[in-house]
C-alpha cells in the first residue's frame, strides 16, 4: 500500500518546525511494524538539495532563478526521497514543499502564478501532498518570535509587506484546496497545538 505524504507550512516565525519531529514520532508510533516514517525539508532533503538551499537561502538572484532553482531541488527530493519513499509504503512528513513556493516567490515576490502552475504540473507529475498543516499566525506573533533568534536569511530579514502577501497567498491556497489542507492556529500553546495535530492524526 502507498504511503502518505504530509507537509508542514506557514509564514517564517509561524512555529510550525517545532511541530514536525513530535509529529513524524506520534506516527511512527501509530505505524509500529507496518511502516517507516520519513522526516525531510524543502529547499533540501537530498545532497544537491541542500547546496541548493544554501544559495537560495542567502545568495541574491533573480526571481525566476529563484523559482526555477527551487523547483530543481525538489525534482530532485521527489526522485530521491518523496516517491520511493511513498512507493515503499512509507509515509513522509516534510517541512514545506510547493505550497512555500507559491506563497513566497508568488504571493511575497510576485511571480505570476500561472508559471509556477507549469513548473509544479512539470516537475510533481501530479503529486500533491494527502495532508497539509498550514501554521497561521499575525504577522506581529512572527516578528517577535524571530526576534534576536539567529541572523536572518534573506527571506527572514523581508519586510511586513511581503510577510503579507505571502501569509494571504498561503490562506488562499487553503481555500482553494479545503480538502486537503488544516490550518491551524498556531499563536496557541504548544500542548494546544499537538492536542489538535493528534486529532487530525487521527482522521489518517
Amino acid at each position: 500500500m502507498r504511503g502518505k505524504f504530509i507537509t508542514f507550512e506557514g509564514i517564517d516565525g509561524a512555529g510550525k518546525s517545532t511541530h514536525v519531529e513530535w509529529v513524524a514520532d506520534r506516527l511512527r508510533a501509530r505505524l509500529a511494524g507496518t511502516a517507516s516514517v520519513v522526516t525531510t525539508r524543502e529547499p533540501g532533503g537530498t545532497p544537491l538539495g541542500e547546496d541548493l538551499r544554501q544559495l537560495l537561502l542567502h545568495r541574491k538572484m533573480h526571481l525566476e532563478t529563484e523559482a526555477l532553482l527551487m523547483f530543481a531541488a525538489r525534482r530532485e527530493h521527489i526522485a530521491e526521497v518523496i516517491e520511493p519513499a511513498l512507493t515503499r509504503g512509507d509515509w513522509v512528513v516534510s517541512d514545506r514543499f510547493t505550497d512555500a513556493t507559491f506563497a513566497y516567490q508568488g504571493g511575497g515576490r510576485g511571480l505570476p502564478r500561472a508559471r509556477l502552475e507549469v513548473l509544479e504540473a512539470w516537475v510533481q507529475d501530479g503529486l500533491q501532498p494527502d495532508l497539509t498543516l498550514l501554521f497561521d499566525v499575525p504577522l506581529e506573533t512572527a516578528s517577535a518570535r524571530l526576534a534576536g533568534a539567529r541572523e536572518p536569511d534573506k527571506f527572514e530579514a523581508e519586510s511586513r509587506t511581503f510577510f503579507e502577501r505571502t501569509r494571504q497567498e498561503y490562506l488562499r491556497r487553503a481555500a482553494e484546496s479545503a480538502q486537503r489542507f488544516r490550518v491551524i492556529d498556531a499563536t496557541r500553546s504548544i500542548p494546544e497545538i499537538q492536542v489538535e495535530l493528534e486529532k487530525i492524526l487521527a482522521t489518517l
